[in-house]
């Protein structure tokens, strides 16, 4: 899946990047915007990102999240240049996400502050887990998606009434700064891309230690 060879020029890669972040943030937080439910909201953002990955999965590995590109860099799935191109498209998809959504839904915190970065270290480390176990399944599109989506949509049940659940720097990047609390994005950033290398981390020891 997210290893596979990706078509086309960098910049066409991050274009696709911005266009599956784009959709994931203005669906999920756009659910927000309409006052759903903890459940619908949850399910919106799971289906989303179940959604965007069968859609655009084969373009480009519809990471749709810094943390998960920085990830499979450091995983050697990506290059350097590749990788600045995914964060970049990332970033942008979800800034004009936010700007069409006035900047609604923006991530929170609800709990202390050791709370929110234990927090969003764990959800994004299961997150990241979950994705490198289903690639190591299958290669199919579908079943990923299904995994991955219902991965998200539980944490974000569990867990997004404390921190918003973010998971991905994008997801908080766009609608924060829009809103007016860009203030709280760093935290994010450092607290997802964290989780996510520890899954590589602890990938990389439970193959060391097989072998």
């Amino acid at each position: 899946m997210f290893s596979v060879q990706f078509v086309g020029p960098m910049w066409k890669r991050g274009c696709i990047e911005a266009a599956g972040t784009f959709a994931m943030v203005f669906v999920g937080c756009g659910s927000v915007a309409l006052e759903r439910s903890p459940l619908e909201i949850s399910l919106a953002f799971g289906a989303i990102v179940a959604l965007v990955i069968v859609g655009i999965g084969r373009w480009s590995g519809a990471h749709i999240n810094p943390a998960v590109s920085i990830a499979f860099r450091y995983r050697g799935n990506l290059s350097t240049h590749d990788t600045i191109a995914h964060v970049l498209g990332q970033l942008v998809g979800a800034l004009f996400a936010g700007f069409l959504l006035n900047g609604a839904g923006p991530t929170v915190r609800n709990t202390t502050w050791v709370n929110l970065i234990g927090i969003e270290i764990l959800i994004t480390f299961l997150l990241m887990a979950s994705i490198l176990w289903i690639i190591r399944k299958t290669e199919q599109w579908i079943p990923i998606a299904f995994v991955v989506g219902s991965t998200v949509a539980a944490l974000a049940f569990v867990f997004g009434n404390y921190t918003g659940a973010s998971m991905n720097p994008a997801r908080t990047f766009g609608p924060n700064l829009v809103s007016g609390d860009g203030w709280i994005i760093p935290v994010y950033f450092i607290c997802t891309i964290i989780g996510a290398l520890l899954a590589v981390v602890v990938e990389r020891i439970i193959a060391s230690t097989s072998e």
